[in-house]
């Protein structure tokens, strides 16, 4: 019998809770009516997502009417950008933010949004001071992730707020990555904006939300009906919906299980470190998510370390799981400051709910046995 494979790369995405799909279930067969239907169907559907929308908001401290659901974190940002800025606006975001927003960027640029990005240190934070040096008259937002999805570093989004509102410019915090995993509150942050998603807390693909601070305006993206509070026009997605508000209800107990989830993440780094010479944590030692550890190994490709571990078994990452199939190196290292070597030998690892000391160490193991066997086969070269 083949041995039970390990997932350390919750980061990408979560297993769904079973405790979720058992909420979601009644949603697909009989309870299937259209939330704007004015029959009983139909106000049964509405009562659900109502329902969920305060479950969502509550992960967070948010009103239910601060809450716009979308298909998820990319369709948020977007949303939170887009419909934010206009051209002649000057927006300020980070070089080490995710795809969906420096993609977003990309083509807010192309309508004549003037963009900066600012840069962070070699520990990948940026520097409130930095922000409030980039602000200028025409400043409209601020977008700076809450923690990054490849090193886990925590942003200090909250000072980066309190710099914003003496110059009345709104901000917009990416936080995917963060709820779930730490305790994340949009009234202690000061932010106006911010977006997650339901499959990184063991929700469903394709449902996420934006929250939209309480007298902020914003234009929609998605034109048609009248739903979201006329923001996401569209039938609402039930099923997701109530999944997502039972996985952040489920998230919210578990946020007590970071501890253990760092120990972990400490005693696989320690492990490392015993048995792999060569090898350098990336990111900030202390102010990073409790399960993300991010890593750069010499003399060894990423992807090669990855596809090496899944051939026995072990899952995790060289990056961002919508950057896989790219060659590029890490745009996170290299905004980093660091070499071009140490930013094509990264792997991330990010552990979750069900990982245990066993698998750790099974890992540790792996590494240290497969590491040697590729640095002999690799011509890249040792840089430490």
């Amino acid at each position: 019998m083949d041995a039970p494979r390990i997932y350390m790369d919750h980061n990408a995405t979560t297993a769904m809770d079973s405790r979720v799909l058992d909420a979601m279930m009644p949603y697909f067969q009989g309870e299937f009516g259209n939330p704007s239907s004015v029959h009983w169907h139909g106000q049964q559907a509405r009562r659900a997502v109502d329902l969920a929308r305060k479950e969502v908001g509550g992960i967070i401290n948010a009103g239910i009417g601060e809450i716009v659901l979308t298909s998820g974190g990319t369709e948020a940002n977007n949303l939170a950008l887009q419909g934010t800025l206009k051209p002649g606006d000057h927006l300020i975001s980070s070089a080490i933010e995710h795809p969906a927003i420096l993609a977003t960027c990309k083509h807010l640029e192309k309508q004549g949004v003037d963009i900066t990005l600012v840069p962070v240190d070699a520990m990948g934070r940026v520097t409130p001071q930095v922000v409030a040096d980039a602000i200028e008259r025409r400043t409209k937002l601020i977008s700076i992730m809450l923690a990054n999805n490849d090193i886990g570093t925590i942003q200090p989004v909250a000072d980066i707020a309190a710099i914003a509102a003496q110059h009345g410019v709104m901000v917009h915090t990416d936080a995917v990555q963060a709820v779930g995993k730490i305790p994340v509150d949009v009234k202690n942050l000061g932010v106006d904006l911010l977006s997650f998603s339901a499959h990184k807390l063991y929700g469903p693909k394709g449902v996420g939300a934006v929250y939209i601070r309480q007298g902020v305006e914003l234009t929609s993206l998605i034109h048609g009906g009248q739903q979201e509070f006329r923001r996401r026009a569209g039938t609402e997605n039930v099923a997701g919906a109530v999944g997502f508000g039972r996985a952040c209800q489920l998230s919210e107990f578990h946020l007590q299980d970071a501890d253990d989830l760092a120990e972990l993440r400490d005693r696989l780094w320690r492990g490392l470190q015993e048995r792999i010479d060569g090898i350098a944590l990336n990111g900030h030692p202390e102010e990073r998510l409790p399960n993300t550890l991010g890593l750069s190994i010499d003399g060894v490709d990423g992807p090669a370390v990855v596809m090496n571990l899944d051939l026995q078994g072990i899952a995790v990452s060289a990056g961002s799981a919508c950057t896989s199939g790219s060659i590029k190196p890490s745009h996170v290292l290299l905004a980093m400051g660091h070499t071009l070597e140490r930013a094509t030998s990264t792997v991330r690892i990010s552990l979750g709910r069900g990982n245990t000391t066993e698998e750790v160490d099974q890992l540790v193991e792996a590494l240290a046995l497969a590491i040697p066997r590729l640095r002999r086969v690799s011509a890249k070269p040792m840089v430490s």
